[in-house]
């Protein structure tokens, strides 16, 4: 039977908020933290795209909704750790600042890392979120019919 424990959950949660992160917010964060690590690039910044795929209402088979532009990198610590990334749109700087997070959020440093910068970035997400939805919620239109008697 297969495990239904994913070990990735985690990661999987700092890498898409990383992804997602405003230009520049990474680097920022980072660079307020620590110092930054010595690496060997694996894969330097590099721009590319990829496809975007959408489900009609959520459940309804796959398609292809278009092409939308990334940039990808791959590098290692000194002490060996690996770290990826994909960012969003045309950002090289974005993208190494990113995959050194990925990568030392795998270290002994990530208590840290997770206090000022995952939770820092989550927070700013949740509060975007929740303005973008007052907005939204401030158009809406409440449609009503009086019952008047005649059936």
């Amino acid at each position: 039977m297969k495990d239904t424990i994913d070990q990735n959950t985690a990661r999987k949660a700092w890498m898409g908020l990383l992804a997602k992160a405003p230009e520049g917010r990474i680097g920022a964060l980072l660079d307020a933290t620590m110092a930054r690590p010595g690496f060997t690039w694996l894969r330097a910044p590099e721009i590319g795209s990829t496809m975007v795929r959408g489900r009609a209402g959520a459940t309804g088979a796959p398609f292809n909704l278009g092409e939308m532009t990334v940039t990808r990198c791959a590098l290692q610590l000194d002490n060996g750790t690996i770290g990826h990334a994909y960012i969003q749109g045309r950002r090289k700087t974005c993208a190494e600042a990113a995959a050194l997070v990925d990568a030392l959020m795998q270290t002994d440093t990530a208590p840290t890392l997770r206090s000022q910068i995952i939770d820092v970035l989550q927070t700013e997400r949740d509060s975007a979120r929740a303005t973008r939805a007052a907005k939204a919620a401030a158009t809406k239109v409440d449609f009503f019919t009086m019952v008047r008697g005649e059936d």
